[in-house]
């Protein structure tokens, strides 16, 4: 019995979907997915917060995981715009 059909198709269309879709309508936020080593991803997220604030942007992690090797997948989302 064949298992669960694979989700890599299915996350690249709701990826490109939400990046198409980012700072449109004014309310929609921007979203950035990266896959990077443990320190890497905590460089990055440092470079997102220091670029645009949490208080301005609502910049946050929105979601993570660990993967094999040290990596880290995560998406970062903030806001288009401060105003």
């Amino acid at each position: 019995m064949p298992g669960p059909p694979p989700l890599d198709g299915l996350k690249k269309r709701i990826a490109h979907h939400r990046q198409a879709k980012a700072g449109k309508d004014g309310g929609q936020f921007v979203r950035e997915t990266f896959c990077l080593t443990r320190d890497e991803a905590r460089a990055k997220a440092r470079e997102w917060f220091d670029s645009f604030p949490k208080a301005a942007y609502w910049t946050e992690v929105e979601s993570w995981r660990q993967l094999d090797g040290d990596q880290i997948e995560f998406t970062m989302r903030r806001l288009p715009s401060a105003d």
